[in-house]
């Protein structure tokens, strides 16, 4: 089986091509510069450099959320547009869990952290243990302390490491606990390869939908909407 896989929900964006359950190919970009600007060139680039043709692709999987509103948006309408021509089936993968897979070859708990601004944290925890990973909580969108107070209650005797472009935020909240990690900077990120390995890993069991029912998965509403409704909460009080 062979899957593009594609991640761009925060800062940097990847791609990769994943071919029976191997990294064929990977490339990434976090350089500041918008999705819109690089993610279709870039996925164009790895299939050349990779030999591999669109027609032999089986799956597209993508990272759909939580992330960043606009970054989830141009990945969507990439994959759509890539994969409407042919109807190829399209996997979509929690962002969170994607970065859990980087992490599969170590017996460890993952705390995969993005910076939903506001002192919060989109979040997830997972147990890795004989590369299998097992979900300890849903998606969530937690303040810093809660989830500090939450990794205070782990075993002591299971190292946690900390991932994701929160990583850096969040890990000053735990300098004081002994038992926890900053991943090394070359895992710290969001990667296309980690969606790319957990959709072929879990080709069983995780769902593909078509180009059409492709959705994004936001845990809290846009800042723009989440304005509005309080401004209509406060007009409507008046």
């Amino acid at each position: 089986m062979k899957i593009l896989s594609v991640e761009c929900s925060a800062s940097p964006a990847s791609c990769a091509i994943i071919d029976d359950g191997k990294t064929k190919a990977s490339s990434c970009v976090n350089a500041k510069l918008t999705h819109s600007q690089t993610l279709m060139q870039m996925i164009i680039n790895t299939l050349d450099n990779s030999a591999t043709k669109l027609c032999d692709i089986d799956r597209i999987a993508l990272a759909v959320g939580p992330g960043s509103f606009t970054g989830l948006r141009i990945g969507i309408s990439a994959v759509k547009g890539l994969a409407a021509p042919a109807n190829i089936p399209c996997v979509p993968v929690s962002t969170l869990v994607g970065m859990a897979e980087l992490f599969a070859d170590r017996d460890c708990i993952v705390c995969a952290v993005m910076d939903a601004r506001c002192n919060q944290f989109y979040n997830a925890l997972f147990e890795i243990k004989d590369g299998i990973i097992t979900r300890l909580c849903q998606d969530r969108a937690l303040l810093a302390d809660e989830l500090k107070d939450e990794i205070n209650n782990i075993s002591s005797d299971k190292q946690i490491i900390v991932c994701g472009d929160g990583a850096d935020l969040f890990y000053k909240h735990l300098c004081e606990f002994k038992n926890v990690k900053l991943a090394p900077e070359n895992l710290k990120f969001q990667n296309a390869v980690g969606v790319g390995l957990y959709a072929y890993k879990n080709s069983d069991t995780e769902s593909s939908v078509s180009h059409e029912q492709l959705l994004p998965v936001y845990l809290r509403l846009p800042q723009a909407e989440r304005e509005l409704k309080a401004k209509t909460k406060q007009e409507a009080q008046k």
